[in-house]
């Protein structure tokens, strides 16, 4: 079976505290994206053991891969005998904040699910993907939506129109852990979840990008800089609707104008930057 596992922006990130075991409440606008990896996935019926492989090295192989944990977690609860060859074709950046491991997871339980005629809602599917991680469960909708708690809770939300997005990352990634647990010692932005979500439903993006940022934003850039100098190059060019998603360390852009993205994508791609030129999904 061949699926899409799409990636994600957030379009705004909002710290609300730590919690008591230590993670973060979070109040976020989550939209998903055209772009998407392929992943692969077949039974082998004479092996003990699921190998996952990837084009991309750094994930090839890997013991603790999402989608090897997300075989792993399903098993211990509908204890099914087959194990599985799992290829991903990477398209999402690596280490970016667009979920992309937390997406390659939840298409592999939506493809176990169907392979093998386990039955699951997507309901049951997410309290088994939170325990992957807290972004899993979003991609079993993969609908753009209110996400708060430490990400496991969501609500639908309307929207318009989709838009163009352009993605820019350096090349260095930012581990999520490292910029949550410098978070603390940075002041908030001023985020206004509501209004991004009223501005999403009726195309006002005058109220999107005065509702929109990221609390991540700030402990991103002082772990690597760079990603302070893209936010504002993005903001000089003219695109409001322009943020980090996740912790980084990928920036993006939205507009409804296809020749400004386009130009801007031209731009970005004579730097040293990986740069994804995609569109929103409703």
């Amino acid at each position: 079976m061949n699926c899409k596992s799409h990636a994600k922006i957030n379009l705004s990130l909002k710290v609300l505290g730590t919690r008591e075991d230590g993670y973060h409440e979070l109040e976020m606008v989550n939209l998903p994206l055209e772009l998407h990896d392929v992943i692969e996935i077949s039974t082998l019926p004479y092996y003990n053991e699921t190998f996952i492989t990837c084009d991309d090295l750094r994930l090839s192989g890997l013991k603790t891969n999402l989608c090897k944990r997300a075989v792993d977690e399903m098993r211990e609860v509908y204890h099914f005998p087959q194990n599985f060859m799992i290829h991903i074709h990477k398209e999402i950046p690596f280490a970016a904040g667009l979920g992309g491991g937390s997406s390659n997871a939840a298409a592999v339980m939506l493809a176990l699910n169907k392979m093998l005629k386990l039955g699951a809602t997507n309901e049951e599917l997410a309290k088994i993907g939170v325990k992957i991680g807290a972004d899993v469960p979003f991609f079993f909708a993969n609908k753009p939506a209110k996400v708060y708690g430490i990400g496991e809770k969501m609500e639908l939300i309307p929207v318009k129109k989709s838009y163009y997005c352009l993605i820019i990352k350096p090349q260095e990634g930012l581990s999520t852990k490292d910029v949550y647990d410098v978070c603390d010692k940075f002041q908030r932005y001023n985020i206004d979840t509501e209004k991004v979500i009223k501005g999403l439903a009726e195309d006002d993006q005058l109220a999107i990008a005065k509702g929109m940022g990221n609390d991540l934003l700030a402990p991103a850039e002082s772990l690597l800089p760079v990603v302070g100098e893209l936010f504002a190059s993005l903001q000089h060019d003219g695109f409001a609707m322009s943020g980090m998603s996740g912790s980084g360390s990928a920036l993006f852009a939205l507009t409804e104008d296809a020749h400004k993205a386009k130009e801007a994508f031209k731009k970005y791609s004579k730097r040293n930057l990986i740069c994804v030129l995609t569109k929103t999904l409703n």
